[in-house]
């Protein structure tokens, strides 16, 4: 009997954790899709002049709305907790969607963030509050804009446009709210990461597939 129960600690014990494991892997490495293929941003202004496009890009989205300096607390959030640390990845980026008008707001923002980070993955997007709005409805998500159409939550856009987030009627999380640092040091770094992961084991099953050929 002793001899049995040794051997089960030391040879089925094992597996029976490998696979338990395992299948908690696999269940989280896909983000579920909220919105599928959602709008890209034509021919917006931006801050800089340059091209912003979702496509071929992993995004973190957001909406300023015309309150900036008095919020700007959720962007210096937003760049401790995450673009800090994985900026340096080069298929992702952050965008803003920002109500014409407050460019001078934004770039004094975006000035004091430039003292202490890198800032060439921050985009600044300006457009008409109607078409704020608009693109925003496009996304169908629960939540809304404010009355200064702007909202602290940000989203994760995949390479395809497809916004993505948690659907589990307990969990459910469509974006992730700037406000809370711990709400981005943890709802949020955790989805990131599946982001990651899941565009790397893409990748490397490319790589591995090309091996072959």
């Amino acid at each position: 009997m002793k001899k049995n129960i040794v051997l089960f600690v030391l040879f089925i014990l094992p597996i029976v954790a490998y696979l338990f494991f395992a299948s908690g892997v696999n269940g989280f490495t896909k983000l579920p899709v909220i919105t599928p293929k959602i709008a890209d941003f034509g021919e917006w202004k931006s801050l800089n002049g340059e091209k912003v496009s979702l496509n071929e890009k992993i995004t973190i989205l957001g909406f300023s709305g015309t309150e900036v300096l008095k919020n700007r607390g959720n962007l210096f959030n937003l760049n401790e907790k995450i673009y800090q640390q994985y900026h340096t990845f080069k298929d992702l980026q952050f965008v803003m969607i920002c109500p014409l008008g407050t460019e001078a707001d934004m770039k004094s923002v975006v000035d004091a963030l430039g003292e202490f980070t890198d800032v060439s993955q921050w985009h600044f997007l300006f457009a008409s509050p109607s078409d704020i709005e608009s693109y925003y409805s496009q996304l169908n998500l629960v939540g809304k804009l404010d009355a200064k159409h702007g909202t602290p939550n940000v989203f994760i856009v995949d390479k395809v446009r497809d916004l993505r987030g948690r659907k589990d009627v307990k969990t459910y999380k469509e974006g992730y709210n700037t406000f809370h640092p711990s709400e981005l040091s943890n709802e949020m770094k955790d989805d990131f990461k599946v982001i990651l992961y899941e565009y790397r084991a893409a990748l490397k099953k490319n790589k591995n597939a090309s091996r072959r050929l």
